[in-house]
């Protein structure tokens, strides 16, 4: 079964169509290696990118969000 990825974002801060677009980036590069890409509304300037449960990219950690590519890389790690 392929994996599942989830995107947390954060409501409050109108994060979904940062989140969104980052959906529709992964899921043109690797639709036939992801079930699925989920976007998960969240708060508290939340925004995760997680792959079956482990997170691949958090905002708060790195200070800044994820550039499109370093996701790319290392769901590619992961699952390619």
């Amino acid at each position: 079964m392929a994996p599942r990825l989830e995107i947390a974002y954060c409501i409050r801060c109108r994060w979904l169509l940062r989140a969104a677009w980052l959906a529709q980036e992964l899921l043109t590069m690797f639709e036939k290696k992801l079930g699925e890409v989920a976007l998960v509304p969240g708060t508290n300037g939340i925004f995760e990118v997680r792959l079956e449960g482990e997170m691949l990219f958090s905002r708060r950690q790195h200070g800044r969000f994820p550039e499109s590519k370093e996701v790319k890389q290392l769901l590619r790690d992961r699952i390619a």
